[in-house]
């Protein structure tokens, strides 16, 4: 189905479709705001998906310290060096490269996490149009269901 969409010249009347597209059905998560500038001042400005971002990145870090302590214990006990009386698992000579691996995991699931937020993983074009970025803002459905088209069309007055 093809998306539907309305450009506005201000705030106040983006503002007013998307409380008609409320009114109308249509949940906040299914509805697309894009503006050339942020309008922290219109409630549609918290209109979108909750961020994970801060808690995928953790989650990186926080497996790639447990990578880095599973090989830096499996290495030093498939072969043990006996060094005097130093243990065999030292964790201040491993410190630096446990602190990198965790950097590592932590970097790698941001850059994935930043490039599935961005869309470049989907196969169909994003919504937008150029007149966006000529100071308009884009308020419509992406992806609307056959029995509240209507109530979508009304609700942006197409």
């Amino acid at each position: 189905m093809k998306p539907l969409y309305r450009l506005y010249d201000d705030g106040q009347a983006a503002q007013q479709a998307v409380d008609r597209l409320r009114a109308a059905g249509v949940a906040d998560v299914d509805v697309t705001v894009i503006t050339s500038a942020p309008m922290h001042e219109f409630d549609f400005s918290r209109i979108g998906r909750p961020a994970w971002h801060w808690h995928i990145a953790a989650a990186g870090g926080l497996a790639g310290f447990l990578a880095v302590t599973w090989l830096a214990s499996t290495a030093t006990s498939g072969w043990p060096i006996v060094t005097g009386n130093m243990p065999i698992m030292s964790w201040w000579t491993n410190l630096i490269v446990m602190f990198e691996w965790t950097m590592l995991g932590a970097i790698l699931a941001t850059v994935a996490t930043f490039i599935k937020g961005a869309g470049l993983l989907r196969r169909d074009p994003a919504l937008y149009d150029p007149e966006v970025t000529n100071g308009k803002i884009l308020v419509g459905v992406e992806h609307p269901t056959p029995d509240v088209e209507d109530a979508i069309r009304r609700a942006l007055d197409l």
